[in-house]
C-alpha cells in the first residue's frame, strides 16, 4: 500500500506511519495504531481507520481482519485506561483532587455518582465521541464497573465506530483523499471545543473560589465586629 498524502502535515505523517505499520505487520498494525489512539486521544481514529479500509480494498488483508484487529486495539487501549482508573481508585483520586488548586473533592464524588447512574450509556455512546471515548475509560475504572460489562460495551461501540470508517475507506478507495482533507479540520474543531470548555470551567472555578474567599472574609469581619460590640468594657480602678 502506498502513501496517499504528501502535504507535510502532522496528519499526513501519522497516516504514512500507519501505512508503514500495516505494510510490515498487516492488520495488526492498524490495531496497534488504534490502541495508541485510545491512549493518546489527539490521534484521530477518523483518519487511521479508513487507511485500514483502503488496505483491505487493495487486497493487503481481509475486510473482516481490519475490523477485528482495530476493534481489539480499541478494547486493549480502553482496558489500559480502565486499569489506570482502577489503580487510582476513589480514595486516592479524592486525595489527589484535594491537592489540586481548581478541583474540589466534591467534583470527584459527583462525577463518580453520575457515572454509577449513567456509566453503561456513557461507555457505549462515548465510543462515538472523539477524545471522550478515551477519557471515559478512567472513571469506569474508578467506579469499578465490572470488567466484563465495560469490555462488552466498549467492544460493541468500537465495533460500530470502526466498521463505519473502515467501510468508508473500503468504498472510497483512493478517493479517500477527497474526504481526508476535512478530517483534520473536524479533529481540530473538536480539540478547540474541548479546550474552550476546559478554559470556561477553570475560569468559573477561579471566580467561585474568589467569591468564596470574599464571602468568608466578610463573614469573619462581621463576626469580629459583632464580638467587639457585644464585649463589656473592662472596669478600671483608681487609687484613693
Amino acid at each position: 500500500m502506498t502513501s496517499t498524502t504528501a502535504d507535510g502535515s502532522w496528519l499526513s505523517a501519522l497516516i504514512d506511519a500507519v501505512i508503514g505499520l500495516m505494510d510490515v505487520i498487516g492488520p495488526a498494525g492498524a490495531g496497534l495504531a488504534i490502541a495508541l489512539e485510545n491512549l493518546f486521544p489527539p490521534l484521530p481514529s477518523e483518519a487511521i481507520l479508513p487507511m485500514a479500509g483502503i488496505a483491505a480494498h487493495d487486497g493487503a488483508f481481509g475486510l473482516w481482519e481490519a475490523v477485528a484487529w482495530t476493534t481489539l486495539g480499541s478494547l486493549v487501549g480502553a482496558l489500559a485506561l480502565y486499569g489506570l482508573g482502577a489503580w487510582l481508585g476513589l480514595d486516592r483520586l479524592r486525595r489527589v483532587a484535594d491537592r489540586l488548586p481548581l478541583i474540589a473533592v466534591s467534583d470527584v464524588d459527583r462525577t463518580v455518582a453520575w457515572f454509577q447512574r449513567h456509566g453503561g450509556k456513557a461507555v457505549f455512546f462515548g465510543r462515538f465521541i472523539p477524545i471522550f471515548r478515551s477519557l471515559i475509560s478512567i472513571p469506569a475504572g474508578v467506579a469499578r464497573m465490572p470488567v466484563w460489562r465495560f469490555s462488552a460495551l466498549t467492544t460493541a461501540g468500537s465495533l460500530i465506530w470502526n466498521t463505519v470508517f473502515i467501510l468508508c475507506g473500503w468504498f472510497l478507495g483512493s478517493g479517500w483523499h477527497i474526504v481526508e482533507q476535512y478530517v483534520d479540520v473536524v479533529q481540530n474543531i473538536v480539540i478547540v471545543v474541548v479546550a474552550a470548555v476546559v478554559v470556561v470551567i477553570v475560569v468559573l472555578r477561579i471566580r467561585s473560589r474568589r467569591a468564596g474567599r470574599s464571602d468568608a472574609s466578610g463573614e469573619a469581619r462581621q463576626r469580629q465586629q459583632d464580638s467587639d460590640t457585644e464585649s463589656p468594657g473592662v472596669p478600671t480602678t483608681r487609687g484613693r
